[in-house]
């Protein structure tokens, strides 16, 4: 129960031939385009909930300065 971890080299490369076969060699960029963009809103949205989490304790932090 190792997670996506415990698949290995072997197994990404199994995973890649069945997409090869499955989507063929013309999709495959546009696929690869639509996955990163995919992570980069992600990274980008969660980027942006993290500094929504720190923005509070900044504040906290500036009142005590002044104090």
């Amino acid at each position: 129960m190792g997670g996506l971890g415990a698949i290995g080299i072997p197994g990404l490369i199994i995973i890649l031939v069945i997409v090869l076969i499955v989507f063929g060699p013309k999709k495959l960029p546009e696929i690869g385009g639509a996955v990163g963009k995919t992570f980069a809103e992600f990274k980008k949205s969660t980027k942006g909930l993290m500094d929504d989490d720190d923005e509070p304790a900044k504040k906290v932090e500036k009142k005590s300065d002044v104090s």
